[in-house]
C-alpha cells in the first residue's frame, strides 16, 4: 500500500520541492500551506506522515501538532524549521512530533527521514497481548486487563513494541531511544522514563508496583508479559 504524507509549508517553491520528491519516491502527497488548513486535513484524512513546518500562518505547528494529539491522532509528525538549536528540538519532541529537520536541509536527508519514520511505524498484522491487556499497532489502541479502551500516541506504541520484541530482556534507554526516535534525534532519557509511567498507568493493575514495565537502575527496563510471583520482590531491588 502507498503511504500517503501530508505536507504543511508555507513556502510554496520548498512545498512543490518536497511534494515532487516525494511523488518520485512512489508516495503519495497532499499539500497544504497554513497551520489551521492543515489541521483540518489532517482530522479529515488518512495519513501516514505528516511534513510539518513551525512557521505557519494561522497556527504555527507546535499548536497544530498539540492540537491533533490532543484529539487522538497518532500519525507521525516531522517537523521542518529554521529553528534549529536544543530547545526548539526539544519543544517539537514535547509537543507530540516524531522527528526534527531544521532548514536548510538536503532533500536526500529529508527522503531518509522520511522512509525510517515509515519504517518504525510500520506494523501491519501486529498486535501484543499480556497479563489481559491487548495492542493493536495497526490503529494504536489497546485494552487493559480491566476491559478499558486506550488510544495511544505513535511514540508510546513504538515503545510498547520495543519492549515487547524483547521479552525478558534489560533494553537501555540508548536502545529504545535509539529504535524509536532514530539515531538522530534524541529526546532526553527522562522523556522516555515518562512514557514508561504513562504506560503502566494504563496497563499495570498497580501502577505503583508494576509487574510488566519495571525500572532497571541505571540501565533501562525489562518487559514481562506474564509476570511471576518473584517479579515483584525483584522490581525493589531494581527500582
Amino acid at each position: 500500500m502507498t503511504a500517503h504524507v501530508l505536507v504543511v509549508e508555507d513556502e510554496r517553491h520548498l512545498a512543490d520541492g518536497i511534494a515532487e520528491n516525494l511523488e518520485a519516491e512512489g508516495y503519495g502527497v497532499t499539500v497544504e500551506a497554513d497551520g489551521a488548513r492543515g489541521l483540518e486535513r489532517l482530522m479529515a484524512g488518512s495519513f501516514d506522515l505528516v511534513i510539518l513546518d513551525v512557521m505557519l500562518p494561522g497556527l504555527d505547528g507546535y499548536t497544530v501538532c498539540q492540537e491533533a494529539r490532543r484529539r487522538g491522532d497518532s500519525t507521525p509528525i516531522l517537523f521542518l524549521t529554521a529553528r534549529g538549536d536544543a530547545q526548539d528540538r526539544i519543544r517539537g519532541l514535547e509537543a507530540g512530533g516524531d522527528d526534527y529537520l531544521p532548514k536548510p536541509f538536503h532533500l536526500r536527508e529529508l527522503l531518509l527521514r522520511v522512509s525510517a519514520i515509515l519504517r518504525r511505524g510500520r506494523a501491519p498484522g501486529e498486535a501484543l497481548e499480556f497479563g489481559g491487556n491487548r495492542v493493536d499497532f495497526r490503529t494504536y489502541s489497546g485494552r487493559s486487563w480491566d476491559g478499558r479502551g486506550h488510544e495511544l500516541t505513535h511514540k508510546e506504541a513504538m515503545i510498547l513494541r520495543c519492549l515487547g520484541r524483547r521479552p525478558g530482556e534489560v533494553v537501555t534507554r540508548e536502545d529504545v531511544l535509539d529504535d524509536v526516535w532514530g539515531h538522530e534525534v534524541f529526546p532526553s532519557t527522562r522523556t522516555v522514563d515518562n512514557f514508561i509511567l504513562r504506560l503502566r498507568k494504563r496497563f499495570e493493575p498497580d501502577p505503583e508496583a508494576p509487574v510488566h514495565f519495571h525500572t532497571v537502575r541505571g540501565v533501562g527496563y525489562r518487559f514481562t508479559p506474564q509476570p511471576r510471583a518473584a517479579d515483584a520482590a525483584d522490581e525493589e531491588i531494581h527500582e
